[in-house]
């Protein structure tokens, strides 16, 4: 071989030997996201992100080829050990490993984990394990020392090192909000589908979480009991159940008069509940709606949860047990103000662990442990379920088989075919959503508890539906009805009927706004307390009618009527 042939072979780059070792590291995060995405369970984020943060791991290979080999199998060692958690809990729950999983982890006790295993441990998980560990240790066998210049191997690294640190801040840049928080909170989310860093930063993250969600909690038990607090149910077996849906527009629902049957279940109910007709919320944003419809704070007072009791807080005085069954996501940065609430109650059963809300999480998911729940031996006992309702993107909110509207039958003439599908997706929602709205309802029926459920939504969502028909989604800078009108239904058990009797009906035309819910509670089951106001609950014949004020109340100015500032519905 001549010294030119030579040269040339020295300065060729080895593609082939590049490929295996990156197809090493990302085979550990890479096998459980495609899972995720073959099933459907989530979107594309947790994959493209996991395949740009696996190239991380070829730069200790470049910088040191001659020591290829052991460097990959120390780090893919490491990296198997952490994708056996996740890959793992795919197997287990079909869904993604995340921070949420890792509250649960450390919530739990040794003796709950140990039922956990027994549980759901399974014979193929053995065989299903040295496969994976096998085509794991193949692909390493591949892996070889890949050598390039000293300059090649350094702008190699570089440009790695940029893509995955540098490129993530563009964004922050161009909003001129570039701080070192805000470029390791970036970096983070970015590299958190993959492993080790699911856990890792999970766990940071659960860290920070924790801390925030305490220091509402020990806020919260400083807070004086409520004063003067007078409960008529003492003495006999009580249930309360409140449900709390999540984006659902009142007017895509067929019990609201929509032209497409997206609630049969609800309509077959029709005669046993209790519909309201105008009642919408606050806020177009979870948190900020339920931070006033569970504690005393409103559009005027939004701070108010801060310094006064919650409605969790009374029904344990009042000597509830008391339950919160979520299928929303649990430990993130913005729902640590949900789980403080849940956390406020004596048990709690958080159901969706999935790190993206972009992914399958049916709300089906809450019917067993309601049922469990209410065979509880506690004689009172006040349940919360809160769902995921139909929440964007809707596709992952209903299963396959409620796939119902799929076409533009019962659509109105202005509808686009853009829109099509996406107003059928949402009405599928509607449609799943009804169907465990009712089933909710049956198993309360059939436990023959004494007491009642109330149902209402967070908040709604546009489809398309207001003026224009251009706007999808919520944007509290430019409100529309369709983001505020949610459904408000009441359901009593006959039990309760025979013992409370009263016509609810004539109250349902009422303007109302869920910011005042906590006096509506009490009024409905009998509460009373020193700051309850009759003129603020819903179905008092002192009800006196308020301005349904939306907006951020932290700009008061901004604040508008929704039913004399808004142009009509079309």
């Amino acid at each position: 071989m001549t010294a030119t042939a030579t040269l040339r072979d020295s300065t060729r780059v080895d593609w082939r030997g590049l490929a295996w070792a990156y197809l090493f590291f990302w085979y550990f995060s890479g096998v459980t996201h495609v899972l995720l995405q073959l099933s459907g369970t989530t979107g594309s984020y947790g994959l493209r992100q996991a395949t740009i943060a696996s190239f991380l791991w070829l730069i200790p290979l470049l910088l040191f080829p001659q020591r290829a080999r052991p460097i990959a199998a120390g780090i893919g060692l490491v990296l198997w050990a952490f994708s056996l958690a996740s890959l793992g809990y795919y197997c287990i729950y079909g869904q993604e490993f995340s921070q949420s999983v890792i509250f649960i982890m450390f919530e739990s006790n040794p003796a709950e984990a140990s039922e956990y295993f027994a549980q759901y441990f399974a014979w193929w998980m053995v065989p299903a394990l040295l496969i994976y560990s096998t085509v794991a240790w193949l692909l390493w066998c591949r892996v070889r020392p890949v050598h390039l210049s000293r300059r090649a191997a350094w702008i190699s690294v570089l440009l790695i090192a940029f893509s995955l640190l540098a490129f993530p801040q563009i964004k922050n840049l161009r909003r001129g909000a570039l701080s070192a928080a805000l470029a390791a909170e970036t970096i983070q989310t970015r590299m958190e589908p993959a492993v080790p860093w699911q856990m890792v930063v999970g766990y940071l993250q659960y860290q920070e979480q924790l801390a925030g969600m305490q220091e509402l909690l020990d806020k919260n038990k400083k807070l004086p009991p409520i004063e003067n607090l007078v409960d008529p149910n003492n003495g006999q077996p009580t249930s309360f159940v409140l449900v709390i849906g999540e984006s659902t527009n009142r007017q895509h629902m067929s019990l609201y008069g929509y032209a497409r049957k997206t609630t049969p279940k609800l309509d077959a109910l029709r005669t046993q509940l209790t519909v309201f007709n105008q009642v919408i919320g606050p806020r177009p944003y979870t948190i900020e709606v339920l931070q006033q419809a569970l504690t005393f704070a409103d559009q005027e007072n939004p701070d108010l949860y801060l310094s006064t009791p919650s409605l969790m807080n009374i029904m344990k005085q009042a000597g509830y047990k008391t339950f919160w069954i979520t299928n929303q996501q649990t430990m993130t940065k913005r729902n640590t103000m949900l789980t403080n609430f849940s956390q406020q109650m004596d048990e709690q059963i958080y159901l969706n662990h999935s790190r993206e809300q972009n992914s399958r999480a049916y709300d089906d998911n809450v019917l067993e442990p309601f049922q469990q729940v209410l065979a509880d031996p506690a004689e009172k006992k006040f349940i919360v379920v809160h769902l995921l309702g139909t929440h964007m993107k809707y596709e992952y909110r209903f299963p396959p088989e409620f796939a119902h509207f799929n076409d533009r039958s019962g659509l109105a003439e202005w509808v686009t075919e853009e829109q099509v599908p996406v107003i059928n997706n949402y009405d599928n929602a509607v449609l799943f959503n009804d169907q465990v709205v009712a089933r909710l309802i049956d198993i309360f029926a059939a436990a023959q508890a004494h007491g009642l459920l109330v149902y209402f939504s967070d908040h709604g969502e546009d489809v398309f539906d207001s003026p224009g028909h251009k706007v999808l989604g919520r944007n509290e800078g430019r409100p529309t009805e369709p983001m505020y009108a949610v459904p408000f239904l009441i359901w009593e058990s006959e039990n309760w009927k025979k013992s409370h009797p009263g016509d609810l009906s004539k109250f349902v035309d009422r303007p109302y706004q869920t910011s005042h819910f906590i006096h509506t509670w009490a009024d409905l089951i009998g509460l009373r307390f020193a700051g309850f106001d009759p003129s603020k609950s819903l179905v008092n014949s002192a009800f006196k009618e308020r301005p349904l004020l939306v907006g951020d109340p932290a700009s008061p100015k901004g604040l508008i009527d929704l039913h004399t500032r808004l142009p009509a519905q079309q």
